[in-house]
């Protein structure tokens, strides 16, 4: 999710390892107490904003005052750093994605949550009350922050009279609608949960190989998406990590087609630049993020404090019209003068189906007879794609 850098993440990170010895908390918080004055969140760029950038989004400073608990935001780039920041302890909570969350529950890096003392917790959609990435075992490991998907984003001066309506237009070389190869003008995204976007366009274009679930892949499955990207890395222009880099390249470089978020194309459309995106038929991946309590964490009330601040229609609308997001609290669709009444829809509310969210792969996996293909080896095998091997 947000503004990410491939790091090569160590075993350790993406294993979610046990941390013997460790002391972790007994059970969820009974009953709030006293504030302790502080919260330390780990947060991906432009989650936690207190109008240093932009006045008009600031959600912290109220809080601060009326709570008493000050915000110290550390910002990761990728969810294999916010997974190595959680291990190192020192946090209180951490703005998970999908691909992050299950690894720190089987790490047991983040404690599981009493969500009656977030009264805001029964406004959050249903659809992400108790989705699989955050609620495990029965119990609930966070509170549902924000969510989004991951949009085919195209020049419309080369796609003029039709939109391309299939990531074919990414991952395989072809003549486009002005004549020209789009070899050189396509960009990937730069990570190694990425071949779960190899996989999904696999299972439309090739329903022999059996995918059901695209971080679900058994030996077979995922040697064709690795083949599929070995491929797509001939005509590849960049492997975009910076949403800043990539609204420069479809401005400046001559780029005309990517995988992309939102908030990128909500930059480029505020610039006048000939952008739009579309859902694919193969449907698309995405996001969503939770709020998740370190097992360790030294300030558990101001945590839950503001856990149940993050809930709040205000803060949750003006989120998603800074970072081109869905707000996990519905009613933050109306009313909003930032994010505007058509804000969630255009942001994709209404494809919340359509969306194959990142969760981290395991060996053990609910859709094949055979064991998947774990995520270290994605780790391993995105980097040596990149490295054209």
């Amino acid at each position: 999710m947000a503004f990410p850098r491939l790091m090569h993440a160590a075993p350790a990170l993406v294993a979610g390892a046990a941390f013997a010895g460790q002391a972790l908390a007994a059970g969820p918080l009974q009953k709030l107490g006293k504030p302790e004055g502080r919260v330390d969140i780990v947060a991906w760029p432009g989650y936690i904003e207190r109008g240093e950038t932009d006045k008009s989004f600031d959600w912290v400073t109220a809080f601060e005052r009326q709570t008493g608990c000050q915000v110290s935001v550390k910002t990761a780039g990728t969810s294999d750093e916010m997974v190595a920041l959680m291990n190192e302890g020192g946090v209180d909570l951490v703005t998970a994605s999908g691909d992050a969350s299950l690894r720190l529950i089987a790490g047991k890096r983040v404690q599981p949550i009493n969500t009656a003392l977030i009264p805001s917790f029964r406004n959050v959609d249903t659809r992400l009350q108790k989705a699989p990435w955050h609620y495990v075992g029965g119990q609930h490991y966070g509170t549902p922050y924000q969510w989004g998907w991951n949009v085919l984003m195209y020049n419309t001066k080369v796609f003029k009279d039709q939109p391309p309506s299939s990531w074919k237009v990414v991952f395989l070389e072809q003549t486009l609608p002005d004549g020209r190869s789009n070899k050189g003008r396509v960009q990937a995204f730069d990570g190694p949960i990425y071949i779960a976007d190899a996989a999904l366009y696999l299972r439309k274009t090739r329903p022999e190989l059996g995918i059901v679930d695209p971080y679900e892949l058994n030996e077979a499955q995922y040697k064709a998406a690795l083949e599929l990207l070995r491929g797509q890395r001939k005509i590849v222009g960049r492997y975009w990590h910076d949403a800043f880099v990539q609204i420069d390249d479809f401005t400046n470089e001559g780029v005309v087609a990517s995988s992309s978020w939102q908030f990128q194309a909500n930059v480029l459309k505020s610039k006048n630049r000939p952008i739009a995106t579309v859902l694919p038929v193969e449907g698309a991946t995405g996001w969503a993020d939770t709020t998740m309590l370190h097992s360790e964490a030294r300030h558990p009330n101001c945590a839950y404090l503001w856990m149940e601040h993050s809930l709040n229609p205000k803060l949750q609308g003006d989120l998603a019209a800074w970072f081109g997001s869905v707000p996990a609290v519905p009613a933050a669709c109306k009313g909003n003068k930032l994010l505007g009444d058509d804000g969630c829809s255009r942001q994709g509310f209404d494809a919340f189906e359509k969306i194959s969210f990142w969760k981290t792969p395991t060996s053990k996996c609910a859709s094949q007879k055979d064991r998947c293909v774990p995520y270290h080896r994605w780790v391993t095998d995105f980097i040596a794609v990149l490295g054209g091997r």
